[in-house]
């Protein structure tokens, strides 16, 4: 079962993160007579915190962070975003910043530093991992509206890409199939909802939870049933909430 886990790269456990998925590229925000905030060369950030340490899933395709970005080199189509996403929380757990030389990968580990370089004018800059995504198409890597400033893709939205990681988080590498994780079988805005079903659920599945969140304002009642230790009893239990009824279930890492 391991096996054709692994075999399914990326794979995923999707973590109640919002901001991961993209949109397709925004207009470029209106001009500013003001000078330009300075912006630093990023250095590579610390180990991966708890935002997205573990196998995770979007939109019915699953994702594995990387252990290690030694030696890693990517080509493909890279875009950008930058106001709407602007003073929100990136998986990292920092506040994105689209002035700062960041970016979104879907499975390099967080607070590595990449190396992007435009195929077509040869135009390079080097980000510092702090998000998840792009989860549209088959792009590679969401730069900030700075990164994307320098590499004169604000215009055109995107444009092929190669990166290269150059810097890796400290840290020893982390077993990604293997942590607690849980299942979520529903959300509500109602709590009295979520309780009422929590209770149905408590004896057949047993460590039934609400997690409370809030999303665009809406404060969400999340259910959560069940927790295992590994990768592979965790597809299990997926399937089996699934074939119960409960065909919106996944898989949640805490």
């Amino acid at each position: 079962m391991r096996r054709g886990l692994r075999a399914l790269v990326p794979l995923a456990v999707l973590l109640a993160i919002a901001g991961c998925a993209r949109r397709a590229p925004l207009p470029p925000p209106a001009e500013s007579t003001a000078p330009p905030p300075a912006v630093e060369r990023p250095a590579p950030g610390p180990e991966a915190p708890p935002g997205m340490p573990r196998p995770y899933r979007v939109f019915g395709r699953w994702y594995v962070p990387l252990a290690d970005a030694r030696g890693f080199r990517q080509r493909g189509i890279a875009s950008w975003y930058g106001p709407e996403f602007h003073g929100k929380r990136a998986s990292s757990g920092e506040v994105y910043n689209m002035h700062e030389l960041t970016a979104a990968h879907k499975t390099l580990p967080l607070g590595t530093l990449v190396r992007v370089r435009h195929l077509e004018n040869r135009r390079t800059v080097e980000v510092r991992i702090n998000d998840r995504g792009p989860f549209v198409g088959e792009r590679i890597i969401d730069l900030s509206y700075e990164a994307a400033r320098r590499l004169q893709i604000i215009g055109p939205g995107t444009a092929p890409v190669e990166i290269e990681a150059i810097a890796v988080p400290e840290g020893a590498p982390v077993d990604l199939y293997s942590g607690a994780f849980t299942f979520q079988v529903g959300a509500f805005t109602q709590r009295e909802n979520a309780e009422r079903l929590r209770e149905r659920l408590e004896t057949r599945y047993g460590n039934a939870h609400i997690v409370e969140t809030e999303v665009g304002g809406v404060r969400f009642y999340r259910l959560r049933v069940g927790r295992c230790t590994h990768l592979d009893e965790a597809a299990a239990w997926e399937a089996r909430l699934r074939a119960e009824g409960f065909r919106d279930a996944f898989v949640v890492a805490e």
